[in-house]
Order: C-alpha cells, then sequence, then structure tokens
C-alpha cells in the first residue's frame, strides 16, 4: 500500500529533473562557476602564470601552423644542430609575420616538438619583447 504513494513521487521527481536538465541545455547556470576568456593574446612575458596558462590551453587545441609546415621536418632536433642555410628557413617565415603573431608562431613550434635554432633566438626575443 506505501509503494502506492512513493512510486508516483519517485517517477514524478524523476520527470521533473529530466525537465528541469532539459530546459538547462543551451543557457548557463547562475551558480556555475566560469574560467575567465584566456587572454593570450595579452601575455606579454613578464607574467609567467599567463605564459603557462596559454602553453596548457595551446597543448589541448589543434595545432595552428603559419604557413611553415616545412619546418616540421626538424622536429626533435636540438636547437644547436642546425646549418645556417637551415636557420635561415626558420628566420625567412619569421620575418614574414607580424611582431605580434611571433609568441604565437614560437609555441607553435614548441608544441610541435621544433627548436628555434640558436642563430635566430636573438632575433625571435627581440621580436616578441616587441
Amino acid at each position: 500500500m506505501l509503494w502506492y504513494l512513493v512510486l508516483p513521487l519517485v517517477i514524478l521527481g524523476f520527470v521533473a529533473a529530466v525537465a528541469t536538465r532539459l530546459q538547462g541545455n543551451g543557457r548557463e547556470d547562475a551558480g556555475s562557476v566560469n574560467a575567465p576568456a584566456s587572454q593570450c593574446g595579452t601575455c606579454d612575458g613578464n607574467n609567467s602564470k599567463c605564459e603557462q596558462e596559454c602553453m596548457m590551453e595551446a597543448a589541448v587545441k589543434p595545432v595552428e601552423y603559419f604557413d611553415d609546415e616545412e619546418l616540421d621536418r626538424y622536429k626533435g632536433r636540438p636547437s644547436d644542430a642546425y646549418t645556417d642555410d637551415e636557420a635561415d628557413e626558420f628566420a625567412e617565415v619569421m620575418y614574414t609575420m607580424r611582431p605580434e603573431e611571433v609568441r604565437d608562431w614560437n609555441r607553435s613550434l614548441i608544441l610541435r616538438g621544433v627548436n628555434v635554432p640558436d642563430q635566430i633566438k636573438d632575433e625571435l626575443i627581440a621580436m616578441m619583447d616587441s
């Protein structure tokens, strides 16, 4: 006899939960905590936390290429093992981009496992600082 009362209440609770869940799709809950939108474009190198967060964010996204797919053949090569001609390939790509893109390009290379040649590191850092 008690089941006649409990069973309808359980079913009603289940239906209410499903209806609430369906109505909540497509909108944010007022009580939910969302991480702030990333501002990786504004990281200036002075805040290591910003750089780390941007690197972690970039690691879970598809790698962005800067019309430099040919540089992937240097994956895993130490930065001090490039010839001057090979370093010139990196420099050619670097000098075709705007200064604000250089930091993202460097992140892209890191995520792809491509080390920047020692020959152009000073120029790379100078462009990232400008």
